[in-house]
Order: structure tokens, then sequence, then C-alpha cells
């Protein structure tokens, strides 16, 4: 079987996007319409018969589920002892678009990537073509092969988890200067105190114009509400 896909890559047309494929991946693709796919963004789009945009949306949905999935066992297993809004802030600032964006460019993914105009690359346009392209991978190899991407190929050797660690990130700050710029209002609220095992745990939720938009629990008020707003933040794909 190996041989046959060898010998059909040797002598196709797209020769040489296999091999460059290869060498991000570590393995040639087996459906490779998939992953001309999922780095084809909306803006320079081509358009299918049925008269619908053929566009990575749909793979970069998928692929967000998938990374998010990876990134939360592996920080579930890393960090063994840390409470839930440490792991889901950890994850956060893995998967958040600025360092997705930056750490697809770092591995050449927007050389992949049709010309697009500069407000576009501006955005999340590299960030969301390597979601869009774990979720090729796990279309076409499954989720294990995905995994191993990730973590073996990925993480391992663009992402230092120490540095990331060391971050310190205002989130509640970043809501309240975003709701201020687009004239919003947002409050947090102190929900309930639980006694959980002797101690005060707090539930705070964040409301924009009114509306909840998330929760958090922590033993300090500060820090639920840092839980609350980044989880906020998630929601609201704020960079």
């Amino acid at each position: 079987m190996f041989i046959l896909s060898s010998f059909k890559i040797l002598f196709s047309k797209d020769k040489k996007y296999y091999q460059s494929l290869k060498n991000l991946l570590g393995f040639y693709p087996g459906n490779l319409s998939v992953y001309k796919l999922a780095f084809s963004h909306r803006s320079s789009a081509g358009e299918h018969s049925s008269g619908i945009k053929l566009s990575n949306e749909r793979l970069e949905y998928l692929g967000d589920a998938v990374l998010g999935a990876i990134i939360a066992e592996m920080l579930f297993k890393k960090f063994p002892f840390r409470e839930e809004g440490f792991l889901t802030e950890m994850r956060s600032r893995i998967v958040n678009r600025d360092h997705l964006n930056k750490l697809a460019i770092k591995l050449g993914i927007n050389h992949f990537m049709p010309p697009m105009d500069v407000t576009t690359k501006n955005k999340s346009a590299y960030g969301d073509a390597f979601e869009a392209l774990i979720g090729a991978v796990y279309i076409d190899k499954g989720y294990a092969r995905a995994r191993r991407l990730v973590l073996g190929r990925f993480i391992k050797h663009h992402v230092d988890l120490d540095e990331i660690e060391g971050l310190d990130v205002n989130f509640k700050s970043k809501l309240i200067n975003w709701a201020q710029r687009e004239r919003k209002k947002v409050q947090f609220e102190l929900l309930e105190e639980l006694d959980n095992g002797g101690k005060r745990l707090l539930r705070v939720r964040v409301l924009l114009d009114g509306v909840e938009l998330a929760q958090g629990e922590d033993y300090s008020k500060k820090r639920a509400e840092q839980i609350a707003a980044l989880k906020a933040c998630e929601s609201l794909r704020l960079e």
C-alpha cells in the first residue's frame, strides 16, 4: 500500500505540494483535497457549482474542537494538582488567535495560502488555517495521528509551556477595554459562596449588556472574575 502511494505521489502533478506537506506534517497526506481546502480562506475562496463558497471555515470549526481536546488532555496530565481555572487559562493562552497566528507563521503555513489583502492578514487568517489543518488531519488520518502531530511536532518543538505559564494576562481589563470601544456595558456579579471542605469557593458571572456571558469559580473573588472574563473573551473570540 505504501509503495503504491509513493508511486502515485512520484508521478502526481501535485508532487511538490505533497512533499511540502510532508515536510510540515511528517507524513504524506492521503486526501490532498481536504488539505487544500484547509488553506482556502474565505477572503479568497472559490465557489461550488451550488453557489456556496468553498472555504476552510467548516474545517476550522472541526479543528478548533479537536485541538481544544488535545490541549485539554495534555494540560490535565501535565498539571495533575492544578485547579480547573488554571487549566482553562493555560488552554486559552495556547489556542488564542494571536498565539495561533504566530505559531502558523513559524510553521510556514502562510506559504500554503493564496495571497490575501493586508486587512485579512492582520486578523486571524493564519491561525484559522492552522485549526483547519488540524481538522484536515483528523478527517484524513484520524484523532490519534492528529494528536501525535499536535503534541509531538508542534507543541514539543514550537511552544514553551513554561513561558506561557509565566505570562500575566489581565482578561478582565481586556474585556472591559473592548466593551468600552464597542460602547457596551460589562458587569461582574457574585452569584454565591460555597463551602468546599471548609474553604469559601466563590462563583461569579460576567454580563454584557445584561446578558450572561460566562461564569468563574475560585477561592479568590479577583481570580474568579479573571476566569469568568477569560471564558467571556474566548466566547467573543477576542485576540
